[in-house]
């Protein structure tokens, strides 16, 4: 079983900053993608964004230039640091870990959640 912990959310006004964190724990033999998806009221999820092993970004239109994806592969953890925060950021933000098991299974696990919220 592998284990997600999320921290760092908040409330924060416009043009602030935020840092999640999402460490990763567990029957863990190596991790591939890790990344951050959202979820406002009434809409679906959809990703923000998204790191592979090597490094490699991937963002939504919407936060390119104010997000920034990384990861620390020693800690299992990947992070999510927001500047230029807007209003249209307010949500709960996911993390999700794609991960190679002890037992070589390939499973997905999703963080609980953390809630963002940016005042105008």
């Amino acid at each position: 079983q592998v284990q997600l912990v999320e921290s760092g959310g908040g409330l924060v006004q416009a043009g602030g900053s935020l840092r999640l964190s999402c460490a990763a724990s567990g029957s863990i033999y190596s991790i591939n993608a890790m990344g951050w998806y959202r979820q406002a009221p009434g809409k679906q999820r959809e990703l923000v964004a998204s790191i592979t092993s090597s490094g490699s970004t991937n963002y939504a239109d919407s936060v390119k230039g104010r997000f920034t994806c990384s990861r620390d592969n020693a800690k299992n953890t990947v992070y999510l640091e927001m500047n230029s925060l807007k209003p249209e950021d307010t949500a709960v933000y996911y993390c999700n870990v794609n991960v190679v098991t002890y037992t070589l299974t390939l499973a997905n696990y999703w963080g609980q959640g953390t809630q963002v919220t940016v005042s105008s």
